[in-house]
């Protein structure tokens, strides 16, 4: 007779197994929304908490430029830590970095009235770097996802990570519009005690700030390390050898490339498009968070439902090219929504707001429409970008991999913003049109290596 076996059948050490990894990934997913919710709470008050110190426009690329270059610096060391000391500790810190970063955004204003505007302008710009240095761990977070997650489903996975990005900016910028708005802060004034500044700019900063520190609290308490970032550092290289390792690959050097010109492209969308909604449309804060509450929703679907079925079927090489082209095509129409909206058989004007003037006029349904394609594409862009990284990368390398694209996107979204924000004083549609011809060579590029790929297939 023989003795009991106390190993569990297959199946079950697979379903287990399985059942970790949805656990895992559903974590980590958790925490990068209530990450980015911080990040998109401030988003429609940016520009606007710019402005209010009666500084040229060209500062809102600047302080954009300056979260973009310290993440820049930041993510492929965060990456590389990651892969030395392990995934949790890199995202927890630096999410509660965020938290602090938003506190400092939010007394801004007042140290304008005891400073001066100046440094009013460089407190923005302290609070952006030390946020950008935190929005690092982006690399930490998909390599975490690369960790627990089998190949053949990574892009599902990271698409869900996109679709958690997606939804910080459904709910943050919704979240952000109703602190700013002018009942809200009339109610907390009353409530809150004299010490706490409570102005349409502090609240939406210091509601960034909770949530930041709420995500930190998560990732201490609920976060696991993945057992396979339990090894020996990947070898600690500078920021420079890094980048030097990756261009000389010959499968990452050209997603590396599209990561820069592709940021660069869209950097000068994401600063700019709200001064174009409140110059062209007559949004404020609030209503440019309605429409970026769109945007985000569509994120969500594409991202979540849509990227991992399109992947599958077309491959990642394909969808980037079909989401390079949306992407495009929408930036280069955007700017002429306006004119082209006034061509439809609907009310023509502008004027107003959307949440004051008339909804279904010909150019708000262009924008709209635009707004849509343009989700679209650079959901389906990034998504096939970031599976493309994790299946050229090692096991070994995900971290330092994630942290030399990322930090290629910051180091365009360092340079785009203040060359967009110059551009828009001189001509307001130039970065939107600027935007869709870089991207030409990447959807180049890309097409390319898709039809490489299909040749050595066949």
């Amino acid at each position: 007779m023989s003795a009991p076996s106390d190993q569990s059948p297959p199946g079950d050490d697979d379903d287990a197994a399985s059942g970790g990894s949805r656990r895992a990934v559903a974590v980590v997913i958790a925490v990068v929304f209530l990450d980015l919710l911080g990040f998109g709470v401030v988003i429609p008050i940016l520009p606007f908490y710019v402005r209010s110190f009666g500084v040229s426009d060209v500062f809102i690329g600047l302080i954009a430029a300056a979260y973009s270059l310290a993440q820049f610096l930041a993510a492929p060391t965060l990456g590389r830590i990651s892969d030395e000391r392990g995934r949790k500790p890199v995202i927890a810190f630096s999410v509660a970095m965020a938290g602090v970063a938003w506190l400092v955004f939010g007394f801004a204003t007042e140290i304008g009235a005891v400073a001066g505007s100046a440094a009013a302008v460089a407190t923005l710009l302290l609070s952006r770097t030390l946020a950008g240095a935190a929005g690092g761990n982006i690399s930490a977070a998909q390599a975490y996802i690369a960790d627990v997650t089998p190949r053949e489903k990574r892009a599902g996975a990271l698409g869900l990570v996109g679709a958690a990005f997606s939804l910080g900016f459904v709910f943050g910028p919704a979240l952000g519009g109703v602190a700013a708005s002018d009942q809200v802060v009339a109610a907390a004034d009353a409530l809150l005690p004299s010490v706490v500044p409570t102005t349409r700019f502090t609240l939406p900063s210091f509601l960034a700030a909770g949530l930041s520190f709420l995500a930190a609290g998560a990732a201490v308490v609920v976060l696991r390390e993945p057992e396979r970032t339990r090894r020996a550092g990947a070898g600690r290289r500078s920021l420079v050898g890094q980048f030097r390792s990756a261009l000389a690959d010959d499968a990452l050097r050209p997603l590396v490339a599209s990561y820069f010109v592709t940021s660069v492209a869209f950097a000068g969308i994401q600063v700019m498009f709200i001064p174009f909604a409140a110059d062209f449309y007559g949004y404020d804060a609030t209503a440019a968070a309605v429409f970026l509450t769109y945007i985000g929703v569509l994120g969500t679907i594409n991202q979540g439902a849509l990227v991992g079925p399109l992947e599958r079927r077309l491959g990642a090489l394909r969808l980037a090219v079909i989401g390079g082209t949306a992407l495009a095509a929408s930036l280069a129409v955007l700017p002429f929504t306006p004119d082209i909206g006034g061509l439809l058989p609907l009310p023509g004007g502008t004027g107003g707001g959307l949440l004051t003037g008339p909804i279904l006029t010909g150019p708000t349904v262009t924008l709209f429409a635009a707004g849509a394609l343009l989700s679209f594409g650079n959901g389906s862009l990034n998504v096939s970008l970031s599976t493309l990284v994790s299946e050229r990368a090692s096991d070994e390398t995900q971290g330092a991999a994630f942290g030399v694209t990322q930090g290629a996107g910051s180091l365009g979204r360092t340079v785009g913003p203040p060359v967009a924000a110059s551009a828009y004083v001189l001509a307001y549609w130039s970065p939107f049109v600027a935007g869709a011809v870089l991207l030409v060579p990447v959807v180049w590029v890309l097409s390319r290596g898709g039809v490489a790929e299909s040749m050595e297939a066949w």
